[in-house]
């Protein structure tokens, strides 16, 4: 789906759904991280993640136009749009849009953890970022400190 498509899709299902015309622009936006989608308050236009439509699908994505335009249109007409609103929550199960997004799940990759270990008492120390040894010292007993083991 592209920003075109996006852009109908997100028109048609104001008509339907709202009964009243979406006259802005709604794209994808690929810097969203966290969220579902946005709602621009300067600008009135939409933004959306598409990294929700590729893991969740249709359903998904239309549920979080439903729940962007319950921002849109509040916005525009003068009415509580945030999330705490009463005329928000009350238009959200009007129109059936979720309150929030489900979580992507997180492609995690694996770090690579370095323990170090020091000379004198055996404290060890895990790191996720390499360090040089030469200018740490044990914090507990100032002896020097080594690499003992690389973990992927």
């Amino acid at each position: 789906m592209n920003n075109i498509e996006l852009q109908q899709l997100v028109e048609n299902i104001s008509l339907s759904s709202f009964g009243k015309p979406f006259n802005h622009s709604a794209y994808f936006n690929n810097r969203l991280r966290t969220t579902g989608g946005r709602y621009l308050l300067q600008s009135h236009h939409i933004e959306i993640n598409p990294k929700y439509y590729e893991a969740f699908g249709f359903e998904e994505l239309e549920g979080i136009i439903k729940h962007e335009l319950c921002h849109y249109h509040l916005h525009i007409e003068g009415k509580g749009y945030q999330h705490r609103d009463r005329d928000f929550k009350s238009l959200l199960q009007k129109v059936n849009a979720p309150r929030f997004c489900s979580p992507i799940p997180k492609n995690k990759a694996t770090r690579k953890r370095y323990v170090y270990g020091c000379k004198q008492c055996s404290q060890q120390f895990v790191r996720y970022k390499r360090m040089d040894t030469k200018r740490y010292v044990c914090g507990k007993c100032n002896g020097k400190i080594n690499l003992l083991k690389e973990v992927d």
